[in-house]
C-alpha cells in the first residue's frame, strides 16, 4: 500500500482545518493519505496521486469532465470530498486499459474520432462506461439524455454517441 502524507493542498497546510485519514483503492491499487478534511476527491487523485485524467472544468459539477466511476457508479469528483470515499473502489480513466490493452470504449472514441481538443474526452469515456453498465444506452434517445451531464465544448458530440453505440452494438452481439 502507498502512503502519501500530503497537506491540503500540496504546495500549502491549512492551519486550523483537521486533517482525516483515508485509503482509497483507486484503478486496483490502495493509497492510504493525509489529507485536509476539505480536500475534493478531484484533487485528492490529481494533486496528491498524479492522476491528471480527470478534468477539473467548471468545477460545480456541471460539465462532467471530472467523472470518475467510485463502485462502478460514476460521479463527479469534484463535488465528493474525498474523506467520503475512504476504503472505497475509485476508477479513473488511467484505470480502465487491462494489461496495456485500452478499454473497447476508449477503442470505439478513437476509431471514430469521438474527442477534437480532449478535455472533456476522460469524463465523456468514463461516463459512457457507465452507462453502457447500466443499460441505459439502448436507445438514441437514452444515449442523449443520460449523456447530457458532460459537455463537450468542441461539439463532437455525433460522434461520442456513434461510438457508445459501437461498443453497446458489440456487447449486446456478443451476448446473442
Amino acid at each position: 500500500m502507498k502512503h502519501v502524507d500530503t497537506p491540503a493542498h500540496p504546495r500549502e497546510a491549512a492551519p486550523g482545518i483537521p486533517d482525516v485519514e483515508i485509503t482509497l483503492d483507486v484503478n486496483g491499487e490502495p493509497h492510504r493519505m493525509r489529507l485536509d478534511a476539505r480536500v475534493t476527491l478531484l484533487d485528492a487523485l490529481r494533486d496528491h496521486l498524479g492522476l491528471t485524467g480527470a478534468k477539473k472544468g467548471c468545477d460545480q459539477g456541471a460539465c462532467g469532465a471530472c467523472t470518475v466511476l467510485v463502485d462502478g457508479k460514476r460521479i463527479v469528483s469534484c463535488l465528493a470530498l474525498a474523506a467520503q470515499y475512504d476504503g472505497r473502489e475509485v476508477t479513473t480513466i488511467e484505470g480502465l486499459a487491462q494489461n496495456g490493452v485500452p478499454h473497447p470504449m476508449q477503442q470505439a472514441f478513437a476509431r471514430h474520432d469521438a474527442f477534437q481538443c480532449g478535455y472533456c474526452t476522460p469524463g465523456q469515456i468514463m461516463s459512457a462506461v457507465s452507462l453502457q453498465a447500466e443499460g441505459r444506452a439502448e436507445t438514441e434517445e437514452d444515449i442523449r439524455e443520460f449523456m447530457s451531464g458532460n459537455i463537450c465544448r468542441c461539439g463532437a458530440y455525433p460522434n461520442i454517441r456513434a461510438a457508445i453505440r459501437e461498443v453497446v452494438s458489440e456487447v449486446r452481439d456478443a451476448s446473442l
